[in-house]
């Protein structure tokens, strides 16, 4: 709210677009960072479509979107984690839902990813503080989110694409 990101979006996204050698790992970077201060990552991906076109944008956010969501896991795990324990103690319903997480992680994560219901970045930092393994958790994000990212990158490609047939190009 108080810093300006829209316009720290509109400088980067004008400065991948210039320096296309090396965008793509801007791109990545940009994304990961987003990840972990929980900003939205929907306007990054509906540019990665326009700016890289609909495969290598959904390979570009597909990669970034598990770095963002595996970094802000292991940083919810690493430091968060045993706070996080104490606090919840007492609460039953959290015990369990950590001991589903602990036997289903996989099938829980995937199901949560495929759900617009669920914020992505807030799950994140809430999956590293259970006990879902590390490698049910990645695995299960990429997939679950892939479908959306098809989607989202192609809406971008989509709007980069009738904005050159506006034009006449």
């Amino acid at each position: 709210f108080v810093l300006p990101v829209k316009a720290w979006l509109a400088l980067l996204l004008t400065w991948i677009d210039a320096h296309r050698e090396i965008a793509w790992l801007a791109f990545i970077g940009a994304y990961v960072v987003a990840c972990v201060l929980l900003l939205p990552g929907l306007i990054l991906t509906i540019a990665a479509g326009a700016l890289f076109g609909l495969l290598q944008g959904v390979v570009l956010v597909s990669l970034a979107s598990v770095a963002g969501a595996t970094a802000a896991f292991f940083i919810g795990r690493t430091f968060a984690r045993d706070w996080a324990r104490t606090k919840v103690q007492a609460m039953p319903r959290f015990a369990a839902l950590d001991r589903a997480l602990e036997q289903k992680g996989f099938l829980i994560v995937l199901l949560t990813r495929l759900s617009p219901l669920f914020p992505f970045n807030l799950l994140n930092y809430a999956y590293g503080l259970t006990g879902v393994r590390a490698r049910d958790y990645v695995i299960a994000s990429w997939i679950g989110m892939l479908p959306g990212t098809v989607l989202y990158v192609y809406v971008g490609s989509a709007a980069a694409s009738l904005a050159q047939v506006a034009s006449g190009d």
